[in-house]
């Protein structure tokens, strides 16, 4: 009897053990992940089906720019440390620009040192390398790292917080204004779902920027200090690249995620979420509604045949054509097997004509609807035929002639 009930007391603890290695396994303490976060979903077919728990929110292709669905994208609301965005944008680009090196080290203000909200706890004077302060305010969200590369950039904040603002400007980014460079909240510090897509888009044309986005687990200070990422996304969905969750008391929580599959890439925005769970299902069902809906489509891969044009009064008597550049779109899936194409080239044109010159245009068609145009160039440029061109040219033919 007592080993019987030994027995079964071993078989408990076996059990409770499993089930707490399950639970660890799918995201740690119960509740920080949302069931969807793990589990593929059925998307609608239809944006109106979506049901998005989000006081605003967008879905655009990143390599087309072509926005899928929105909703009041344009409002302005407190965007909390998705602001980081513009940070690591400048970052960035000072690196790519000669100013600054990933190999700078960085020295801690007392002002970087005195952020409140998420941090590694930096200490004023204290030494680390760029690149791990840029991987704490990444997969952390340190805002006492963010304000340490801002003031390594620009030499203040004050005077990054300027540049973000201009970048912004530059972008077209029309309902932001920054205050500073870690997002925490502060009176007239706002962006909108749809300034924050195109400030990510523009951070992603940085492939770098990936190598810090997608880590899931990594460690400061020889091990001392754990980074867990802020997005659970890039643990729990295929092809998540990144790229920035936000969290305040006047912002609720937001999210920009992204992910590429299959030659797409995706950024899906959301913002005043009332919980955490929400904007991860949130996030979650505009990126399944992106992939299972769209597919980007390049005109490049098609077979085109195009014929030389007449030249009147030129030197040569015809001009090769070729493609200008050809953008690829976004397209419903099952489009991409309808397309078809229609040239528009002119019976002849007129010398000179110069190399690059525009000559027509190619139109993708599906259906009678008109989804892209391209321009058709000449391919070399022809002089126009003057009186000593003809002279020289008859000379020519006469000389063969008597041969």
């Amino acid at each position: 009897m007592k080993k019987r009930k030994r027995w079964l007391r071993t078989l408990l603890v076996f059990t409770l053990c499993m089930t707490l290695t399950i639970s660890v396994s799918a995201g740690g303490i119960a509740g920080e992940i949302p069931e969807e976060a793990a589990q593929e979903t059925a998307a609608p077919a239809d944006a109106s089906a979506l049901e998005i728990p989000a006081q605003s929110y967008i879905l655009l292709e990143s390599n087309t720019g072509t926005v899928i669905t929105e909703k009041d994208a344009d409002v302005q609301m407190p965007p909390a440390s998705i602001t980081k965005i513009m940070t690591l944008l400048l970052v960035m680009e000072a690196v790519d620009s000669g100013k600054i090196s990933m190999e700078d080290t960085i020295t801690v203000s007392e002002h970087a040192s005195s952020m409140g909200g998420s941090q590694i706890w930096l200490k004023e004077g204290e030494q680390m390398a760029l690149t791990d302060i840029l991987k704490a305010a990444v997969v952390s969200s340190a805002n006492d790292a963010s304000v340490a590369l801002a003031e390594h950039v620009a030499g203040s904040e004050e005077s990054f917080v300027n540049m973000m603002n201009e970048r912004a400007a530059q972008l077209g980014m029309k309902n932001t204004v920054f205050h500073n460079a870690s997002g925490l909240d502060t009176e007239g510090h706002v962006s909108s779902a749809r300034d924050i897509a195109i400030m990510a888009q523009e951070l992603l044309k940085h492939p770098r920027i990936l190598d810090y986005t997608t880590i899931w687990m990594d460690t400061l200070r020889g091990g001392a200090t754990e980074l867990v990422n802020t997005n659970k996304l890039i643990r729990f969905y295929e092809g998540a690249t990144g790229l920035k969750t936000g969290t305040t008391e006047d912002a609720g929580y937001c999210l920009c995620a992204t992910a590429q599959r299959d030659g797409q890439s995706l950024v899906a925005v959301v913002m005043g979420c009332t919980t955490t769970a929400d904007r991860f299902s949130a996030a979650r069902k505009l990126l399944d509604f992106g992939f299972a809906n769209y597919t980007v489509f390049d005109p490049s891969s098609l077979e085109l045949v195009l014929e030389p044009v007449p030249v009147k009064h030129g030197t040569t008597g015809q001009v090769e054509c070729e493609m200008g550049s050809m953008q690829p779109i976004l397209l419903q899936k099952g489009q991409e097997k309808e397309v078809t194409t229609r040239i528009n080239l002119p019976e002849d044109v007129m010398a000179p004509v110069e190399q690059g010159q525009s000559l027509g245009s190619l139109e993708l068609l599906h259906g009678e609807e008109k989804i892209g145009e391209y321009p058709i160039l000449a391919k070399n440029g022809i002089e126009k035929m003057t009186f000593s061109h003809a002279f020289f040219k008859l000379l020519g033919i006469a000389t063969t002639m008597n041969q």
